[in-house]
Protein backbone atom coordinates (compact mmCIF):
# COMPACT_ATOMS: atom_id res chain seq x y z
CA UNK A 1 0.00 0.00 0.00
CA UNK A 2 0.99 3.79 -0.73
CA UNK A 3 1.14 6.26 1.96
CA UNK A 4 1.74 10.16 2.00
CA UNK A 5 2.72 12.22 4.22
CA UNK A 6 3.02 15.80 4.03
CA UNK A 7 4.93 18.16 5.89
CA UNK A 8 3.98 21.91 6.18
CA UNK A 9 5.58 24.92 7.93
CA UNK A 10 7.26 28.25 7.80
CA UNK A 11 11.33 27.97 7.06
CA UNK A 12 13.76 27.14 9.82
CA UNK A 13 10.86 24.92 11.63
CA UNK A 14 13.06 21.95 11.00
CA UNK A 15 10.88 20.54 7.96
CA UNK A 16 13.64 18.79 6.22
CA UNK A 17 15.86 17.02 9.20
CA UNK A 18 12.63 15.85 10.28
CA UNK A 19 11.26 14.89 7.11
CA UNK A 20 13.89 12.94 6.64
CA UNK A 21 14.16 11.02 9.93
CA UNK A 22 10.41 10.21 9.75
CA UNK A 23 11.12 8.75 5.74
CA UNK A 24 13.96 6.81 6.75
CA UNK A 25 11.53 5.28 9.98
CA UNK A 26 9.02 4.07 7.75
CA UNK A 27 11.15 3.28 4.79
CA UNK A 28 9.68 5.63 2.63
CA UNK A 29 11.01 8.26 -0.06
CA UNK A 30 11.93 11.38 1.28
CA UNK A 31 11.33 14.23 -0.96
CA UNK A 32 12.41 17.51 -0.50
CA UNK A 33 10.11 20.19 -2.15
CA UNK A 34 12.62 22.99 -1.06
CA UNK A 35 15.56 21.62 -2.63
CA UNK A 36 13.92 21.37 -5.66
CA UNK A 37 12.99 25.06 -5.48
CA UNK A 38 16.39 26.37 -4.11
CA UNK A 39 17.86 24.59 -7.18
CA UNK A 40 15.68 26.44 -9.77
CA UNK A 41 16.28 29.81 -7.38
CA UNK A 42 19.95 29.05 -8.26
CA UNK A 43 19.27 28.17 -11.54
CA UNK A 44 18.28 31.37 -11.66
CA UNK A 45 20.70 33.35 -9.52
CA UNK A 46 23.14 31.57 -11.80
CA UNK A 47 21.72 32.77 -14.98
CA UNK A 48 21.51 36.65 -13.22
CA UNK A 49 17.89 37.26 -13.05
CA UNK A 50 16.45 40.29 -11.48
CA UNK A 51 14.13 39.07 -8.07
CA UNK A 52 11.77 41.67 -9.35
CA UNK A 53 11.09 40.53 -12.84
CA UNK A 54 7.91 37.60 -12.45
CA UNK A 55 7.82 37.79 -16.50
CA UNK A 56 11.91 37.28 -16.46
CA UNK A 57 11.73 34.45 -13.80
CA UNK A 58 8.60 32.75 -15.61
CA UNK A 59 10.52 32.67 -19.33
CA UNK A 60 13.96 31.53 -17.63
CA UNK A 61 12.66 28.78 -15.76
CA UNK A 62 11.52 26.36 -18.64
CA UNK A 63 14.95 26.04 -19.12
CA UNK A 64 15.98 24.36 -15.80
CA UNK A 65 14.98 20.68 -15.40
CA UNK A 66 15.03 19.23 -11.87
CA UNK A 67 14.93 15.65 -10.72
CA UNK A 68 15.66 14.00 -7.84
CA UNK A 69 17.64 10.81 -7.45
CA UNK A 70 19.27 8.61 -4.77
CA UNK A 71 22.52 7.68 -4.16
CA UNK A 72 24.06 5.30 -1.24
CA UNK A 73 20.73 6.31 0.03
CA UNK A 74 21.66 10.20 -0.34
CA UNK A 75 18.99 12.38 -1.96
CA UNK A 76 20.61 13.95 -5.00
CA UNK A 77 19.39 16.95 -6.79
CA UNK A 78 20.26 17.27 -10.38
CA UNK A 79 20.14 20.43 -11.91
CA UNK A 80 19.71 20.05 -15.73
CA UNK A 81 21.89 16.92 -14.72
CA UNK A 82 24.40 18.17 -12.63
CA UNK A 83 24.32 17.63 -8.43
CA UNK A 84 23.82 20.60 -7.10
CA UNK A 85 23.20 19.72 -3.52
CA UNK A 86 26.44 22.05 -2.46
CA UNK A 87 25.27 25.18 -3.81
CA UNK A 88 21.57 25.12 -2.18
CA UNK A 89 21.67 25.94 1.76
CA UNK A 90 22.82 29.65 1.30
CA UNK A 91 20.59 32.44 2.57
CA UNK A 92 21.03 33.88 -1.07
CA UNK A 93 19.47 31.01 -2.32
CA UNK A 94 16.95 30.50 0.01
CA UNK A 95 15.59 34.46 -0.27
CA UNK A 96 15.93 33.68 -4.01
CA UNK A 97 13.66 31.05 -3.38
CA UNK A 98 11.07 32.50 -1.64
CA UNK A 99 10.35 34.63 -4.27
CA UNK A 100 10.34 32.59 -7.32
CA UNK A 101 8.65 29.92 -5.21
CA UNK A 102 5.60 31.94 -5.52
CA UNK A 103 5.72 32.47 -9.55
CA UNK A 104 2.95 30.39 -10.66
CA UNK A 105 5.13 29.00 -14.10
CA UNK A 106 7.98 28.22 -11.66
CA UNK A 107 5.45 26.20 -9.80
CA UNK A 108 3.83 23.97 -12.50
CA UNK A 109 7.05 23.44 -13.68
CA UNK A 110 7.35 21.52 -10.42
CA UNK A 111 4.26 20.52 -9.34
CA UNK A 112 3.68 17.15 -11.71
CA UNK A 113 6.82 15.72 -10.61
CA UNK A 114 6.25 16.12 -7.08
CA UNK A 115 2.90 14.49 -7.73
CA UNK A 116 3.93 11.28 -9.59
CA UNK A 117 6.56 10.51 -7.35
CA UNK A 118 3.68 10.23 -4.77
CA UNK A 119 1.56 8.31 -6.85
CA UNK A 120 4.23 6.42 -7.74
CA UNK A 121 5.76 5.40 -4.25
CA UNK A 122 4.91 6.26 -0.58
CA UNK A 123 6.69 9.30 0.35
CA UNK A 124 7.45 11.86 2.97
CA UNK A 125 7.30 15.40 1.16
CA UNK A 126 7.85 18.82 3.20
CA UNK A 127 7.55 22.35 2.13
CA UNK A 128 5.19 25.09 2.19
CA UNK A 129 2.01 23.64 0.69
CA UNK A 130 2.28 20.19 0.52
CA UNK A 131 -0.94 19.07 2.23
CA UNK A 132 -2.69 22.45 0.89
CA UNK A 133 -2.30 22.31 -2.91
CA UNK A 134 0.59 19.22 -4.24
CA UNK A 135 -1.15 16.25 -1.89
CA UNK A 136 -4.37 17.37 -0.98
CA UNK A 137 -5.43 13.96 -0.23
CA UNK A 138 -2.34 13.15 1.51
CA UNK A 139 -2.73 10.09 4.62
CA UNK A 140 -1.01 12.03 7.28
CA UNK A 141 -0.91 16.38 7.30
CA UNK A 142 1.12 17.67 9.59
CA UNK A 143 1.79 21.36 10.09
CA UNK A 144 5.55 22.17 12.07
CA UNK A 145 6.04 25.04 13.02
CA UNK A 146 8.16 26.70 16.28
CA UNK A 147 8.59 30.72 17.10
CA UNK A 148 11.10 33.15 15.03
CA UNK A 149 13.08 32.94 17.70
CA UNK A 150 14.25 29.20 18.33
CA UNK A 151 13.90 28.87 14.49
CA UNK A 152 16.90 31.91 13.92
CA UNK A 153 18.96 30.30 16.75
CA UNK A 154 18.81 27.14 14.99
CA UNK A 155 19.58 28.68 11.81
CA UNK A 156 22.59 30.68 13.67
CA UNK A 157 23.89 27.64 14.45
CA UNK A 158 23.91 26.02 11.53
CA UNK A 159 25.83 29.14 9.33
CA UNK A 160 28.62 29.06 12.58
CA UNK A 161 29.40 25.44 11.91
CA UNK A 162 29.78 26.32 8.39
CA UNK A 163 32.38 29.09 9.49
CA UNK A 164 29.66 31.95 8.23
CA UNK A 165 29.94 35.24 10.03
CA UNK A 166 26.31 35.61 10.84
CA UNK A 167 24.14 37.80 13.10
CA UNK A 168 20.99 36.15 15.11
CA UNK A 169 18.92 39.58 15.01
CA UNK A 170 19.56 40.07 11.35
CA UNK A 171 18.41 36.29 10.83
CA UNK A 172 15.67 36.25 12.76
CA UNK A 173 14.51 39.53 11.14
CA UNK A 174 14.97 37.68 7.62
CA UNK A 175 12.94 34.74 8.98
CA UNK A 176 9.91 36.76 9.89
CA UNK A 177 10.41 38.63 6.86
CA UNK A 178 10.06 35.72 4.68
CA UNK A 179 6.79 34.06 7.09
CA UNK A 180 5.52 37.01 5.85
CA UNK A 181 6.21 36.70 2.09
CA UNK A 182 5.14 32.86 2.38
CA UNK A 183 1.62 33.31 3.91
CA UNK A 184 -0.07 36.70 2.27
CA UNK A 185 1.94 35.68 -1.51
CA UNK A 186 -1.29 34.97 -3.82
CA UNK A 187 -0.44 31.59 -5.01
CA UNK A 188 -0.76 28.98 -2.37
CA UNK A 189 -0.05 30.81 0.68
CA UNK A 190 1.35 29.11 3.44
CA UNK A 191 -1.04 28.32 6.31
CA UNK A 192 -2.26 24.79 7.92
CA UNK A 193 -4.62 22.49 6.38
CA UNK A 194 -7.61 22.17 7.60
CA UNK A 195 -6.96 18.73 8.95
CA UNK A 196 -3.13 19.36 9.64
CA UNK A 197 -2.26 18.30 12.67
CA UNK A 198 -0.43 21.39 14.06
CA UNK A 199 3.06 20.13 15.99
CA UNK A 200 5.42 22.77 17.45
CA UNK A 201 8.73 22.40 18.16
CA UNK A 202 10.04 25.24 20.23
CA UNK A 203 10.68 23.39 23.25
CA UNK A 204 11.22 19.61 21.68
CA UNK A 205 14.23 18.15 20.94
CA UNK A 206 14.00 16.72 17.10
CA UNK A 207 13.89 12.86 18.32
CA UNK A 208 10.71 14.19 20.62
CA UNK A 209 8.98 15.63 17.13
CA UNK A 210 9.86 12.74 15.09
CA UNK A 211 8.48 10.33 18.02
CA UNK A 212 4.99 12.72 17.41
CA UNK A 213 4.65 12.57 13.61
CA UNK A 214 5.55 8.86 13.74
CA UNK A 215 2.35 8.23 16.79
CA UNK A 216 -0.08 10.04 14.31
CA UNK A 217 1.06 8.32 11.31
CA UNK A 218 0.58 5.07 13.29
CA UNK A 219 -2.71 5.73 14.65
CA UNK A 220 -4.40 7.24 11.81
CA UNK A 221 -3.43 3.85 9.67
CA UNK A 222 -3.67 1.81 12.44
CA UNK A 223 -7.56 3.32 12.37
CA UNK A 224 -7.76 2.70 8.78
CA UNK A 225 -6.85 -1.33 8.18
CA UNK A 226 -8.94 -1.80 11.39
CA UNK A 227 -11.90 -0.25 9.56
CA UNK A 228 -11.61 -2.11 7.01
CA UNK A 229 -11.14 -5.44 8.80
Amino acid sequence: MIYNIAIDGPAGAGKSTIARRVAKELSFIYVDTGAMYRAMAFYLLREGVDRNNTELIGDTCQNAEISIEYQDGEQIVLLNGENVNAYLRTEEVGNMASVSSAVPRVREKLLSLQRKLAKDMSVVMDGRDIGTTILPDADVKIYLTASSLPRARRRYLELQEKGETCNLDEIQKDIEERDQRDMNREISPLRQADDAVLVDSSDLTIEQVVDRILEIFRSKTEKEVSHES
